[in-house]
């Protein structure tokens, strides 16, 4: 019986296999997976901002990108795992809403995209697969027994990446 791990919006959480882990409703946000496929264990964080420093009240590490994935990597090494062993896979950064503008302020998902990018190359984690962008919402399952990221969007059809 697959336990199911909910990690909710500017949250993170980690994982053992055979359990899983989800996150609902990534819009503009991003989920972030990092596992190490050996030792069966995972983490998950929802991303909604891209970069700590351009917020004052910026306390929930979880939120944003820079600080999110470095939490999400301590609390990993907690629990045994290196840095050098994880892999990553990353979902959502949509573009919900329609703007005239080439205002990058409102392209929130896009920026959220390219900080989570960046943040994982200066870690050295190689991003295995993604699903980013378009226009729709995604709920993401992360199974770390077979490292497969499930991605469930209203009207599309279910993709495992």
């Amino acid at each position: 019986m697959v336990n199911m791990i909910k990690v909710g919006m500017a949250d993170l959480n980690t994982c053992k296999t055979p359990d899983a882990i989800t996150t609902l409703g990534l819009g503009s946000c991003i989920g972030v997976v990092l596992y190490d496929p050996r030792k069966k264990i995972c983490g998950m964080v929802h991303v909604m901002l891209p970069d700590s420093t351009a917020t004052k009240n910026n306390e929930n590490l979880a939120k944003f990108a820079d600080t999110g994935i470095k939490q999400l990597i301590l609390e990993l090494e907690k629990l045994g795992v290196t840095k050098s062993s994880l892999s990553a896979k990353i979902a959502g950064g949509a573009q919900m809403f329609a703007f005239n503008t080439n205002n990058d302020m409102l392209r929130v998902g896009l920026r959220n995209a390219e900080a989570v990018r960046k943040v994982l190359a200066s870690y050295n984690i190689k991003i295995l697969a993604e699903d980013c962008g378009a226009n729709y919402g995604r709920t993401i399952e992360f199974y770390p027994e077979t490292s497969e990221l499930y991605i469930k969007a209203i009207g599309k059809p279910l993709k495992i990446i």
